[in-house]
């Protein structure tokens, strides 16, 4: 089988996962060499096949920014994935378990562009100056692979786990926020379920936005002005069990609520 046909192949494979929610085996084996520009090649078919079908992308996200995730996983830099509008919610507005196989949650920083970001290689300065606000925001993470059975070419290919997010109402300026001493706390019924800070995220999570403004520019698709950027996790994920609500709250930005139902 040629290069293009495991892309597709892959790329198929992991959207009827979704669409029908049932996990399949890794694809990492099926990734000649480890390829990962290939692994990326199969995320980049699926988004194509859903733009295709009326998808709107509004954004990326950050995924493994965690050196600790890093190290379980064999790389040494983070990953990307695509928000899609359909897989945004507003705060507190209610998400159905039936669009989910295994997700769980994590509460991170989502920055809102005002500007391109076009440069080989940009700064702290230009990530600052093109970000109109930044919002407290909880990523829904689900694996299409079996038992989240993965590794980074898995992770990769199935759109950096991806599944839906939700974004508070209080937009802040970054000029208010300090963003890498940001505590974070995460709890379900008021038991708080995982604890965090910005510096949990690559040290700060302007350092993931950074790189990931680098990497989109080099791949020929720049981030642009009204892109969501999420910026990485603050803390462990948890995974969901059942409906409920979930509250992140974060330092200087408020709270944002994920509501699951059946």
């Amino acid at each position: 089988m040629s290069n293009e046909q495991t892309v597709l192949a892959l790329a198929a494979r992991l959207r009827d996962a979704e669409y029908a929610r049932r996990p399949v085996a890794p694809v990492r084996d099926e990734i000649p060499t480890g390829d990962a520009a290939l692994a990326y090649a199969v995320q980049r078919a699926s988004v194509d096949a859903r733009c295709a079908q009326g998808e709107r992308v509004v954004g990326r996200k950050i995924g493994l920014t965690s050196v600790a995730v890093q190290r379980q996983l064999g790389v040494d830099q983070p990953d990307f994935g695509t928000l899609f509008a359909s897989t945004a919610y507003g705060d507190n507005a209610p998400m159905p378990l039936s669009r989910l196989i295994q997700p769980k949650v994590e509460a991170e920083i989502a920055l809102v562009l005002q500007r391109d970001l076009v440069l080989e290689k940009h700064t702290f300065a230009d990530l600052i100056d093109a970000s109109a606000y930044a919002l407290a925001a909880i990523e829904v993470v689900d694996s299409r692979i079996r038992d989240w059975d993965i590794r980074f070419m898995d992770t990769v290919a199935d759109n950096a786990s991806s599944a839906m997010f939700v974004l508070g109402s209080r937009p802040v300026p970054l000029a208010q926020l300090d963003l890498a001493a940001c505590a974070m706390t995460l709890s379900q019924d008021g038991e708080v379920l995982s604890r965090g800070n910005g510096s949990a995220c690559l040290g700060n999570p302007l350092n993931a936005a950074v790189w990931l403004a680098d990497r989109m520019a080099q791949l020929g698709t720049p981030l642009r002005a009204g892109d969501i950027v999420l910026t990485g996790a603050l803390g462990p994920m948890v995974a969901v069990t059942g409906p409920g609500t979930f509250t992140a709250q974060i330092d200087g930005l408020g709270s944002v609520r994920a509501t699951f139902t059946d």
